[in-house]
């Protein structure tokens, strides 16, 4: 189709930027690893000898094995590149290692500034979510983890969502969410997880969350570091991540060196619009993800979930899920580096028989205060998704494009906390079928505010590169 056509040279021009800056950086950049006689072997530090690091100053271990880095971990049981830093606040006990992390956006976001259509909106709101994790060690070869996640949408952005054109997903007072983005509930995650070390470079390791993310698609959007600095959901959001709130998921997974396969159960059915309540777990979908970290810098996944029934309004859709992505993060100094992320995400409705495609690229350039960034999707939808199959009742394929830039910088910070202040536009490019009630190319503009942990410190100096 046009549209891939032209957005496939984009992809590999950036990928091969991307790539050429990575090997670039090779050269400059060392690597050492600590002793695995070390209360956490997986912790590993640039420019600090292993048995000189203080251990009140060590960096947690992923919560998935004593061999990896924290900085591995992404959403869920996902994986992210090693070198990728960390915002968070760290706290370091006798036995557990607690880590908490959140992103606050105030903002004023206004679709269709221009008022080319009829579909735009404005909205004075405030996405945000909170994450706490702690663990332990079990012995000598088991990690014990509890994690959990808020959101404040409910209350700071409310039930019907924010403006966002072409978006689409879950239902409010018995109609679709259409042009806006859901919130995100109340509690996003309570999960446990245990993971037994089996020798080198093997793990086992099972976790269980009401609710929690299985092992389905990329790391969710929030928590991508390509990503962090966009207030708004991915239009592909429910063609590639959305699964990362699910009421009841049981995890189960295995590592060998740096190859992770896993497979999960859980609810196909979404959140309902009550936000504050926890839904009916029924255990009725699956998937399963191959994931793959060949260096530092790199991490890749495939992935395909068999989801049942996952919109109320139609219950005798299921969908199958299919994602693949590739993420890289290249430092350049302490506190500058290059996120980039492109994934593939498609819905297959099992019962129509129709494909559904989707692609995003997105890239954070961090110049230690200032930050520029960009995302371009891909996303094809049809008439009934739009919920416009009055207008259009043969329901026609729709392709969407929309490319948003923006830049942020660190205005001022306390307590290890940056207050950053913002601004991003984005360019739809409507399907001509729509025109008439989106215009030919809706901008939306958005100022905000953005506060976060800084980048984290080790005895009150930024972590030096953070390359595991």
């Amino acid at each position: 189709m046009k549209s891939i056509k032209i957005l496939l040279p984009v992809i590999l021009a950036a990928i091969t930027t991307v790539a050429t800056a990575q090997q670039h950086m090779a050269d400059t950049m060392k690597m050492e690893h600590m002793d695995h006689h070390m209360h956490h072997p997986a912790m590993k530090m640039t420019g600090m000898p292993a048995d000189t690091m203080p251990q009140h100053h060590a960096v947690m271990s992923s919560q998935y094995s004593i061999d990896l880095p924290m900085n591995r971990d992404g959403s869920g049981t996902s994986w992210v590149p090693d070198s990728s830093p960390m915002y968070a606040y760290m706290k370091h006990g006798k036995r557990w290692m607690s880590m908490l992390h959140f992103n606050q956006f105030i903002r004023y976001n206004a679709q269709d500034v221009f008022k080319q259509g009829s579909r735009g909106g404005s909205h004075f709101d405030a996405p945000n979510m909170i994450m706490g994790m702690t663990q332990t060690q079990v012995g000598k070869n088991g990690l014990f983890g509890i994690n959990a996640m808020l959101s404040f949408d409910p209350f700071l952005v409310g039930n019907h969502g924010y403006p966002l054109e072409f978006q689409t997903g879950e239902t409010y007072k018995g109609s679709k969410l259409v042009d806006r983005q859901h919130p995100h509930d109340l509690v996003a995650q309570l999960a446990l997880s245990y993971t037994q070390h089996l020798g080198d470079n093997m793990d086992a390791f099972v976790s269980a969350g009401y609710p929690f993310e299985p092992a389905l698609g990329p790391p969710v959007f929030m928590h991508r570091l390509s990503g962090m600095s966009n207030p708004d959901a991915p239009l592909t959001h429910h063609y590639a991540d959305a699964t990362h709130i699910t009421f009841g998921v049981a995890t189960l997974g295995f590592r060998y060196k740096d190859f992770k396969i896993e497979g999960s159960t859980f609810t196909g059915r979404e959140p309902d619009e009550h936000r504050y309540d926890f839904d009916k777990p029924k255990f009725d979908s699956y998937s399963v993800r191959l994931s793959y970290n060949p260096s530092n810098n790199w991490a890749l996944q495939v992935s395909n979930g068999w989801i049942h029934s996952p919109e109320e309004l139609e219950p005798d859709h299921n969908v199958i899920r299919t994602t693949a992505s590739v993420m890289n993060v290249t430092p350049y100094t302490e506190d500058s580096y290059l996120a980039t992320t492109l994934v593939y995400g498609q819905n297959h409705i099992s019962n129509h028989g129709e494909t559904l495609p989707s692609v995003l690229l997105e890239s954070t350039l961090q110049l230690s205060k200032t930050a520029v960034y960009g995302r371009f999707e891909y996303v094809k939808k049809n008439a009934d998704e739009l919920d416009l199959l009055a207008m259009l009742p043969t329901n026609p394929d729709l392709n969407i494009n929309a490319l948003t830039l923006g830049t942020n910088r660190i205005i001022f910070n306390f307590k290890n906390t940056d207050v950053r202040a913002g601004i991003q536009g984005t360019l739809n490019v409507s399907p001509t079928q729509v025109r008439s009630l989106y215009g030919t190319a809706p901008m939306a503009v958005e100022v905000y505010m953005r506060i976060s942990p800084s980048l984290m410190t080790m005895g009150g100096h930024k972590h030096p590169k953070m390359v595991m």
